[in-house]
């Protein structure tokens, strides 16, 4: 009865009184008094009638409301399901909101995309397996947007986000969405800053729900949709860029790359290509963000194939660590155009470790030789330089893969640059470091005690220098701590053997530790004092210890 007689009599006398409010009131009546299952089975009366209202009537709101009373319906049970699909509520909408949209051409856009934003509100809720509906309305919003500007009006701004973020909150799996093809053409139609909100969130989706991207065309898709905050839009400079802003967005890409993954080698190595073509397209500035994580996960890939060295012949030439290497290179190099030395010397060094756990000495030797030239070249900070001929030590004693004469030819360089430092103290420090170079405490590990004591007694010297040139220029020479810090050394080459490092020897460095304190000239130290009387606590210990070690520090006396 309501379908073939009350419905249709009310709709006509709806569109015959032709008197706007009324008829916006009477729509509304209409949706929110009778029931929902209703209005699911006059769906196409109900909407053949919108087309027909005046004009200045505000359908928009009509239709946005029916369409919410059906979602609320169709969430409060799942029986009615089967009714939705039987009337094809989804085309029914979709069909009335076009022709509302066609004949409304004065309609703005905020009103247009509101409509849809309705639409797909109700699609997610009631066909949410249905992604094809979804890029459906998608693709019907770049309709109405393009051939216009980017969005200058900010309400429309808001309901394109809220188009955009409804799919993100309904499919926590990132994935899925980047499997909608209208997806990015909308959000291309944003302007740079909200592109760039609408990049952030995409992100945040990401890392809240642990969403694992794994494959490249997946990924190429990813950051085609974030690209507002891998490159610049429109060319805006990234001067005016908010420092604080431009960092938190830097930030959050470098965090997304250590997510990418995939178990397969092939795969991997094809994703780290896809987001290095990315990143390197967005300028310099970005890149000390962007380049580490990527070096690093490139990295993680290569000790994930460890030993599985070797080129195979064929078209498809699967990862090896050496191509990998190739690719590591070019991308470290990139960092040189920023330029920030100091960055690419401490990735080169992660690679030419790396290097080392893959048997591939070339490769690692390359590696230190960039290093090396990047500390002769670029790194001018005296600061900087100690921290980098540090780490170049640390590093070098690690590794296992060279040969006698590259070995020399790159612990010849360090200890070199060592003593060129600036500072005495610095030189001291770095000098008594390289010991560690001709003394590796591995089983078929470097045991070059001669070496070893050049070095100690060269810091030995450098620190002795330090104290005068104190003198000189301060009236006082500085505290002890240099000496000390030496003995420590004396006394761990002691301990593990090294002939060449005598008791005798330990026992005159403490003298002259005890003489210089009691020297007029040495500034009083609390923290050297106590570093001293430790040390000394020390060598008291290991005399009463007894056992072997007990033995050989019997004559040193304290």
């Amino acid at each position: 009865m309501y379908k073939d007689v009350v419905l249709p009599r009310v709709l006509e006398q709806v569109v015959n009184c032709k008197d706007e409010i009324a008829q916006y009131y009477l729509m509304d009546c209409i949706i929110q008094v009778f029931p929902d299952e209703y209005h699911l089975q006059t769906l196409e009366t109900l909407l053949g009638a919108c087309p027909q209202l005046q004009p200045a009537v505000d359908v928009k709101t009509v239709l946005s409301r029916l369409m919410e009373r059906l979602s609320n319906y169709a969430d409060s049970s799942p029986e009615v399901l089967p009714d939705f699909l039987q009337v094809e509520a989804f085309a029914k909408l979709s069909s009335a909101i076009g022709k509302v949209i066609e004949a409304q051409v004065d309609m703005p856009v905020v009103g247009a995309i509101s409509l849809y934003v309705s639409l797909l509100t109700f699609t997610l809720r009631v066909h949410p397996d249905r992604l094809d509906y979804v890029d459906q309305i998608l693709g019907a919003c770049v309709k109405k947007l393009s051939g216009k500007a980017k969005l200058e009006d900010s309400k429309a701004t808001k309901q394109v986000v809220a188009l955009l973020s409804a799919p993100l909150e309904k499919y926590t799996d990132i994935v899925t969405v980047l499997t909608l093809s209208n997806y990015p053409r909308v959000m291309d139609h944003l302007d740079a800053g909200t592109n760039k909100i609408m990049a952030t969130i995409i992100i945040e989706s990401i890392m809240k729900n642990d969403t694992c991207v794994s494959t490249a065309d997946k990924v190429e898709v990813l950051f085609e949709l974030i690209k507002g905050l891998i490159k610049e839009l429109d060319g805006t400079a990234t001067d005016e860029l908010d420092e604080e802003d431009f960092k938190e967005e830097q930030n959050s890409v470098a965090r997304l790359i250590h997510v990418l993954y995939n178990d397969e080698p092939e795969e991997m190595l094809k994703i780290i290509c896809t987001v290095r073509k990315h990143i390197m397209a967005g300028g310099p500035k970005r890149l000390t963000f962007t380049v580490p994580p990527l070096s690093f996960s490139a990295l993680k890939l290569v000790r994930r194939l460890q030993g599985q060295d070797g080129d195979v012949a064929g078209e498809e030439v699967p990862a090896t660590p050496k191509k990998i290497f190739k690719l590591l290179n070019e991308t470290i190099e990139a960092l040189s155009s920023v330029p920030s030395p100091e960055l690419a010397l401490r990735l080169y060094l992660q690679c030419a470790e790396a290097a080392n756990d893959c048997e591939l000495e070339p490769i690692a030797y390359e590696f230190f030789t960039q290093a090396f030239v990047l500390y002769e070249e670029e790194v001018a900070d005296s600061k900087a330089q100690v921290t980098a001929i540090h780490l170049i030590i640390g590093t070098l004693q690690k590794m296992t893969v060279f040969g006698v004469e590259n070995r020399d030819t790159l612990t010849h360089k360090a200890t070199g640059y060592s003593a060129k430092l600036l500072k005495k103290p610095d030189q001291c420090r770095a000098v008594y470091a390289c010991s560690h170079l001709f003394w590796v405490d591995d089983q078929d590990g470097i045991k070059d005690g001669e070496r070893v004591l050049l070095c100690l007694k060269r810091s030995l010297r450098i620190a002795n220098a330090a104290q005068q040139q104190a003198n000189v220029t301060r009236g006082s020479s500085g505290p002890v701590t240099l000496f000390v810090e030496i003995l420590n050394k004396y006394l761990y080459f002691f301990e593990k053997g090294n002939p060449q490092i005598t008791s005798s020897a330990i026992q005159s460095l403490i003298e002259l530790i005890k003489t210089e304190m009691q020297s007029d000239t040495t500034t009083p130290d609390k923290a050297s004092d106590a570093f001293f009387s430790s040390t000394l606590r020390y060598v008291q210990f290991q005399k009463q210890k007894g056992g072997l070690m007990g033995e050989k520090y019997g004559p040193i006396k304290v």
